[in-house]
């Protein structure tokens, strides 16, 4: 029950470095020596919701392998249960235009949900799965993963992607592009619901979680050899900046790229503010990844406070899952857990379920001793007011959005490109 990984880490990193394009090349030269001829290559990337440099990375993979005079190279793009990408999008994602026409084979969208696209390697135990969440749950789950992955089909996978902190996993990367990137739902629902019952406060911005245990235990069914190359970026005044590159043991590279990121995108302030406006990064156009706004600024707002999240460009709660988010709505973890109990449907959707505790983020009892959320959210998008009152949230028109008003404010903070940085006071 285990994965052939380069057994060594190659690259560096930093909070104030900036690699060059030069250096994230050798980076991925030297991560790739033992690749020979003949092999079939396999890359996992990232989804235009993630802001990383795999346009660089992958251009350097497909120059260097197609050198090597490899079989195929290929890649599956990790979307989760995110919808897939336009063509143009895929190949913006990838850096198509600066890779050679035969360098670079299919790219395939990653269905989560499509029985016959998926293959079951392994299964966790219900012992195995209790000891690794520390007991918060205790039921076996079969390991199915993209069909591409299936033992035989690919002699080596490349992961590619960023880390920053993460709601369900603690930092993003690693085994995470595995599970959920390219898992069957079990896992997806699984993993995302034991995030909640570990609770966000517990979980975000650490390396060592529940949830990573279980997806690095689950990676290990994986028979191909796994290089990973694991990233981490900002982005200012549009231009990115890689501070790390690790590449090569998928469990090592994640784990020295998470330090990095854990000095450069965990932002520590003085106080709680009564408001924080979130101006949402322009990578998330949907309420399903924009709910990091919340996530990851929560811990700086004060109980009885607001969260306003301004974001002309998301238009829905969820492609996928939207319809449910609007049935039942966010509430604290708590009353979430009481609807998961008194549901089918929702025990069956247990990933939605995480994310409507993950954006109401925590609960506090009211003047009457009821149990509310701490904070309230108010959405400023182009999401419709019926459909922010359906599921708890205010209403704001963003076209009567003064931004002026909310920084001249000292109870204010406003958050650029939130969603990003994780806020601890």
């Amino acid at each position: 029950m285990s994965s052939t990984t380069l057994e060594t880490v190659v690259g560096r990193g930093g909070a104030t470095l900036s690699l060059s394009p030069e250096e994230l090349r050798s980076i991925v030269s030297e991560a790739l020596a033992e690749i020979g001829p003949g092999e079939r290559v396999l890359a996992i990337v990232p989804d235009k919701t993630r802001d990383d440099n795999t346009d660089q990375l992958v251009p350097f993979a497909a120059e260097i392998l197609a050198q090597k005079k490899i079989e195929r190279f290929d890649a599956l793009i990790a979307q989760g249960t995110h919808g897939p990408m336009n063509e143009n999008e895929k190949r913006e994602k990838i850096g198509w235009s600066k890779i050679a026409p035969d360098n670079l084979g299919a790219i395939f969208d990653h269905r989560w949900d499509r029985d016959d696209e998926l293959i079951t390697i392994g299964e966790l135990s219900a012992a195995q799965v209790a000891e690794l969440t520390d007991g918060l749950m205790s039921e076996a789950v079969p390991v199915r993963i993209n069909a591409l992955l299936a033992p035989g089909r690919y002699d080596t996978v490349l992961v590619f992607g960023a880390t920053m902190p993460h709601e369900v996993a603690g930092f993003a990367g690693g085994a995470k592009y595995f599970f959920p990137g390219v898992a069957g739902p079990e896992l997806t629902h699984l993993t995302h619901w034991l995030g909640a019952l570990a609770t966000i406060e517990n979980v975000i911005g650490r390396i060592e979680t529940p949830t990573r245990r279980v997806i690095e235990a689950a990676a290990g069914f994986i028979s191909a050899r796994v290089i990973s190359f694991t990233s981490v970026s900002t982005r200012n005044s549009r231009a990115l900046q890689t501070h790390a590159l690790f590449a090569g043991d998928i469990y090592e590279a994640f784990r020295r790229a998470a330090k990095v990121s854990s000095e450069v995108h965990i932002k520590h302030i003085g106080r709680k503010y009564k408001r924080v406006v979130a101006l949402l990064d322009r990578h998330y156009d949907e309420l399903w990844v924009g709910g990091k706004a919340s996530y990851k600024l929560g811990s700086i707002i004060e109980e009885g406070g607001e969260l306003i999240i301004y974001a002309p460009q998301l238009n829905q709660l969820s492609a996928t899952h939207g319809h449910l988010i609007e049935k039942y709505g966010y509430a604290p973890l708590e009353q979430v857990r009481e609807m998961v109990a008194g549901s089918d449907e929702l025990r069956a959707n247990l990933c939605v379920a995480a994310h409507l505790a993950h954006v109401s983020y925590g609960s506090a009892r009211n003047a009457a001793g009821q149990l509310a959320p701490r904070y309230r959210i108010t959405l400023a998008s182009a999401v419709p007011e019926a459909a922010c009152l359906r599921v708890n949230l205010g209403f704001l028109d963003y076209r009567h959005f003064e931004l002026a008003d909310y920084r001249a404010d000292a109870e204010t903070l406003v958050v650029d490109d939130a969603g990003r940085d994780l806020y601890l006071v």
